[in-house]
């Protein structure tokens, strides 16, 4: 079975939402883990969703991109 994860990023993606994030959050507390509440934990869960759902450039094209 072939891996559906990351996708390509698009410029922008309407699906990807603070709403989506709080929806996480409030799974991740259902099942037990504490409440995410800081702005710190949210920004990297935010991150970390992120990093699953799209491709991540390579450092090569970044090192491209920050010259």
């Amino acid at each position: 079975m072939t891996s559906a994860f990351p996708i390509a990023a698009p410029a922008e993606d309407a699906r990807f939402t603070f709403g989506l994030l709080l929806d996480l959050a409030k799974v991740l507390e259902q099942h037990g883990y504490p409440p995410v509440e800081a702005g710190a934990d949210l920004l990297r869960l935010q991150k970390s969703l992120f990093g699953f759902l799209y491709v991540q450039p390579s450092t090569t094209e970044l090192e491209g991109v920050l010259r």
